[in-house]
């Protein structure tokens, strides 16, 4: 199985159009000379540095001093220009000498240099005539090794230049966009770039990103404009507020000269002029004596302390090293975390960051062109390469989109034809195509103790909702079941069990049913969200629609039609559905698609477990309604466990709704990377074929990645070639020049962008068994792109995916709950509740418990995600 490649492409891209655009694509052809070999080397750093004290491992050094080093190896030894990651490895466009170097770095005048051994040894010789032979499609395995080392030659510029962070650059001197943010924040636009096989050669793919910043500033400047009324004379005050903004940071010290960089550990205990400490002879003839900071800066640097009230910074470290404040001055480019912004300033960073196309283009086009930038500096140059720093000109194809089928408030149904320029539609006149009657549903206020405009008029409420029903001409009685409870009941999890269960009891037992849906007002969002989720579809299984008391008691038309369309899905409704048949689809034999997600935790995460979500129409042909199974797995695990088995699971209530096994299964498989293509299909195709296979059951099978974290982007050429914001039409898709050479992939983009610059989806095709063209799959997704059941136009991404990563979220909203419930304070003991007999342990490992992820039998097979 290890062959096992990526399907090709079965023609030369898509034929059918309704209109044809000429687009500029943010690929910049890259031109190399194929014979040219590049040289990879490992680098080996270690401090020449006496025997070890008491046995202590030699400390790490850091990224900032590698960096030196290989720049002072370089210098001192007259080597040419070549491109180093930080780390271990440099690649050079000539032969370096295999030896072992001493180089002294010094960082400071004051400062001794330190003596390190540096080893070149050379790993591998890359032959770039390899990646020539792939772009020409004579061999189909990629050159990981010559693109990684292309990669970072291009990266090198930049990464001496700007700032950098994760995949990212932020020219600071001048940077190309900023904002301040107040508060001593400022936002950055920087930008990502990466490599690209592509049918017209080598491109760079270059993006536009935004990044909030603490600004460099002293110390004591950045403390009064981020602390709100900061006072040094009342410092006692803020100290704690002090201690948790600059633990951690990053400081230069002005009293003398030093590239050395400082982090911040604490403050000292006493105030700087209190402070005292031992100085120790050099000779060691005398006695160490007392000298206090103040009396120490004055007589070795020069410098007057005149802030000798507040604490001084401490450095941590093995010796003393006691700085004033006043002294230091924040490092430049110090990420601040963007949920730590107040709504003002994220709004700022947000505005910044979804630049229109007509901004966005020209900031791309600026980076492109930027000494600072890839091309700068004249790296690229010196390994024989060159970027065209024109954007590539391509043809997008503008599809039609499809018929669609909605009701009448009289029961009918109706016929919509869209416009190709907007694709929206709505529901004034018209319905649902199958509007469920809602007959038994409650409500749970949980603002009944709120006072104004935070507290739900819940007869007004409930008469606009049961009104637009009317207008939609469906049934809604009056609700079976009101209860009456309190925000702080949602922050406790013993009172929400006692509370769903206790309504979910009665209702039973006084109407013999279920609820068909439980609707839940909170005066604001609150983490009990999160819990109540939880405990409503694993534990209860009750489908509830939350909503805001604010917004409820506005009851604006869009609103209430919005809530309608979720709560018509959540109960087994169908908003929409197509006239015609899906393309390639038209003929006997039922058809499943399967959606197919993973949710990470975040980067500074590394202990939580990675959500596993999978979902399924199970309906056809309209093939609008799925069914959820969610799993937690190993922490950044990309490969879903047990995927065969979920899909299997889906598979059989599919039959037993339908009386019939699908035929034919079209899986998306969302958030996989090129290099993670071989998993897909090696392990987790092979291990859904095997379970369908022990089943006896043998169906057709194509595997679909649907990608949204790509760089690539379209501008219309002229205002006829887009919307009039500047951003390319629905339905407008590219399959030729900036695609794969040879494998089957595409650019869609879907949706009506109506903020910042539109992000098409990419679709690439792994495995095909129902014999695709690029026509029939390409207009197969745009149609299924209208059947996104909460909203009234074509969505970004296909529906299976999106679902997906709807459910997936849930389930991390699940893992939060059960964080939440675990840390010291929350009611977790109560022995009352059956939900509690899952005997929660207080070790994070317990968490990855399935049990606590098993949606309840009465919400796995219904849209309750949406």
């Amino acid at each position: 199985m290890d062959t096992i490649t990526p399907v090709r492409r079965p023609d030369n891209g898509g034929t059918v159009a309704v209109r044809k655009c000429y687009l500029r694509v943010n690929h910049f052809p890259v031109s190399f000379n194929p014979q040219s070999i590049i040289m990879h080397y490992n680098v080996e750093v270690k401090a020449k540095a006496p025997p070890l004290k008491n046995n202590r491992p030699p400390k790490k050094i850091s990224k900032y001093d590698l960096s030196l080093i290989r720049d002072k190896l370089f210098s001192d030894n007259s080597l040419p220009a070549s491109a180093y990651d930080g780390e271990k490895n440099i690649f050079s466009a000539v032969p370096l000498p295999e030896e072992t170097f001493t180089v002294d770095v010094s960082k400071g005048e004051d400062e001794r240099p330190v003596s390190y051994l540096v080893s070149l040894t050379l790993v591998s010789r890359l032959e770039l005539r390899k990646l020539r032979d792939y772009l020409s499609g004579s061999v189909l395995s990629i050159p990981r090794d010559v693109l990684h080392g292309l990669d970072l030659v291009v990266k090198e510029n930049p990464s001496k230049q700007c700032v950098s962070l994760g995949r990212c650059f932020f020219p600071m001197n001048p940077p190309l966009r900023k904002k301040d943010l107040n508060h001593g924040i400022i936002a950055i636009g920087g930008f990502q770039q990466s490599l690209k096989s592509t049918s017209q050669g080598l491109s760079l793919c270059l993006d536009y990103s935004v990044l909030s910043f603490r600004k460099k500033l002293l110390v004591l400047d950045f403390l009064h404009e981020h602390i709100r009324d900061f006072n040094l004379r009342e410092f006692g005050r803020f100290r704690r507020q002090v201690e948790h903004v600059l633990i951690g940071l990053k400081v230069n010290v002005k009293h003398r000269k030093t590239k050395q960089k400082y982090t911040i550990t604490r403050l000292t205990p006493k105030v700087t002029r209190h402070i005292t400490f031992p100085i120790l002879d050099p000779e060691g003839r005398n006695p160490p004596k007392e000298a206090t900071l103040v009396g120490y800066f004055l007589e070795k640097y020069g410098v007057n302390i005149e802030y000798k009230d507040i604490p001084a910074l401490d450095f941590g470290g093995n010796k003393t090293n006691f700085v004033p404040m006043e002294l230091c001055e924040l490092v430049e480019g110090q990420r601040y975390p963007k949920e730590n912004l107040d709504k003002y300033a994220a709004k700022d960073l947000k505005d910044m960051s979804v630049a229109p196309p007509r901004v966005r283009q020209s900031t791309i086009q600026a980076m492109v062109n930027s000494e600072d930038g890839p091309c700068g500096g004249g790296v690229i140059k010196n390994f024989g390469m060159s970027v065209n720093t024109s954007m590539t000109n391509v043809t997008g194809r503008v599809i039609q989109p499809p018929q669609l089928k909605l009701g009448n408030p009289n029961g009918q149904t109706v016929s919509m034809t869209l416009e190709v320029e907007k694709c929206q539609w709505n529901l004034v006149g018209r319905s649902m195509v199958e509007g469920k009657p809602v007959e038994c549903w409650g409500i749970l206020d949980f603002t009944s103790q709120e006072s104004g405009w935070r507290k739900l008029n819940s007869k007004q409420f409930i008469e606009n909702l049961m009104g637009k029903y009317r207008k939609l001409g469906i049934g809604m009685k009056e609700p079976v079941w009101r209860e009456q409870s309190s925000m702080w009941s949602l922050g406790d999890y013993n009172s929400l069990c006692k509370l769903l269960e206790n309504i979910e009891d009665k209702v039973q037992k006084r109407y013999r049913r279920k609820l068909q849906f439980l609707l839940c007002v909170m005066s604001d969002k609150h983490q009990g969200y999160k819990c109540l989720k939880w405990i409503a579809e694993t534990k209860v299984g009750i489908v509830t629609q939350c909503c805001l008391s604010g917004i409820a008691n506005e009851g604006k038309d869009q609103y209430l039609t919005n809530l309608a369309l979720k709560i018509n899905a959540k109960i087994g409704g169908s908003n929409v559905e197509l006239i015609n048949r899906l393309p390639h689809f038209e003929g006997e034999g039922h058809v499943m698609f399967i959606g197919a997600d993973v949710n990470h935790p975040a980067s500074r995460d590394i202990n939580s477990p990675s959500i596993a979500a999978v979902v399924a129409t199970v309906n056809w042909p309209a093939a609008n309604r799925y069914a959820a199974r969610v799993c937690a797995q190993g922490h950044r695990v990309e490969k879903i466990l047990n995927f065969g088995r979920i899909c299997y699971e889906l598979v059989s209530y599919y039959d037993r709704l339908n009386k019939v096994r699908p035929e034919k299964i079209v899986v998306f498989r969302d958030g996989v990377s090129e290099s993670q293509f071989h998993m897909v299909l090696t392990e987790e195709l092979q291990d859904l074929k095997s379970v369908f296979s022990d089943a006896n059951y043998f169906p057709t099978i194509t595997i679909i990645v649907a990608q949204k974290r790509h760089q690539t982007r379209f501008f219309p050429v002229g205002p006829k070639d887009g919307i009039q914001n500047g951003n390319v039409f629905p339905g407008t898709v590219v399959d030729t020049k900036v695609v794969h050479p040879f494998e089957f992939d595409f650019y869609l983009c879907s949706h009506y962008g109506s903020l910042g610059t539109s992000k098409p989806t990419h679709y690439h095709v792994l495995w095909d068994e129902h014999k695709f063209n690029s026509d029939d799959l390409q207009k197969l997704i745009y149609d299924m792109c209208f059947t996104f059941a909460r909203c009234t136009k074509p969505v970004s991404l296909v529906p299976p995916v999106y679902y997906a990563d709807l459910t997936a979220y849930r389930g991390r909203l699940y893992y939060e709950a059960m964080n939440q419930m675990q840390s010291p304070g929350s009611a977790v003991s109560s022995s009352s509740s059956q939900i509690t007999s899952l005997s929660i342990s207080s070790t994070g490992s317990s968490l990855n418990d399935p049990g606590y992820y098993k949606l309840h039998a009465d919400v796995e097979n219904i849209m309750f995600f949406v």
